[in-house]
């Protein structure tokens, strides 16, 4: 039985115990909880407690519910992360999704810049690894994405013989890192020479930038994102209720 801070309500104590678990690897990505009246009786509180801590996980993506068969870690399969994560789409499409393919990517580690210090909340002299690679659509450059992680969260990962289409998928899989949040900044800009040369666009033309920070279920930066995207065929579509 965990001892649980009596500053908040009964049920974010849970919700903090049950987080603090899965952020620790108690149970692995798709595996199964114990049941709302297993949870209940180990932390000495109400069903009804239980299930509204579940509630908020389910809310935050941060575990699923099927029925009949019970409550379990969400995983970041690649379907499912682009679906959470990525939000182009066609114009006139009804916002539906757009499945971008990675080009091969070049990665190396270096020491963070200042700006990558603030970004992911690191101290000075840390390392990070840089992941830069183009990303298709129908067969067409439409994205540039440049991605700096901290090497202490991912060590080696300049070292993978191929990545995925989506590396949140490959985060959790391999390193134990789940991302439950992205913080995004989006910004019209001009096109570069860079953005020319790999993206075959004319110098000056208009991109979409979009700065993401991702966050993990213990609350830490983990990956910085600058995406740039051509958006003459694809639009930037999010849904808000």
């Amino acid at each position: 039985m965990e001892t649980m801070p009596d500053f908040q309500p009964l049920y974010k104590q849970v919700y903090d115990v049950l987080v603090r678990r899965i952020a620790e690897g108690s149970w692995q990505p798709a595996e199964a909880l114990p049941s709302e009246h297993a949870l209940a009786a180990e932390l000495k509180v109400s069903q009804g407690t239980v299930r509204k801590a579940l509630d908020a996980l389910v809310a935050e993506n941060l575990v699923q519910r099927h029925q009949g068969k019970g409550t379990f870690v969400a995983e970041h399969t690649q379907e499912h992360a682009l679906f959470r994560f990525f939000r182009l789409a066609r114009p006139n499409s009804d916002g539906d999704r757009v499945i971008p393919e990675s080009t091969e990517a070049r990665c190396k580690r270096r020491v963070a810049t200042k700006t990558e210090i603030a970004k992911l909340h690191l101290k000075k002299g840390e390392k990070v690894v840089e992941i830069k690679r183009l990303r298709l659509i129908d067969g067409d450059p439409a994205v540039s994405e440049k991605i700096v992680v901290p090497l202490k969260l991912f060590p080696e990962l300049d070292h993978q013989t191929a990545l995925p289409n989506t590396l949140y998928s490959l985060y959790q899989s391999v390193y134990g890192v789940n991302v439950t949040v992205a913080k995004e900044e989006l910004m019209a800009v001009l096109s570069n020479k860079t953005d020319e040369k790999y993206m075959g666009i004319k110098s000056g033309s208009p991109l979409l930038r979009v700065d993401r920070v991702a966050i993990g279920i213990d609350g830490q930066h983990v990956e910085w994102r600058v995406s740039r995207c051509d958006t003459r065929n694809i639009i930037y579509a999010i849904d808000i209720s």
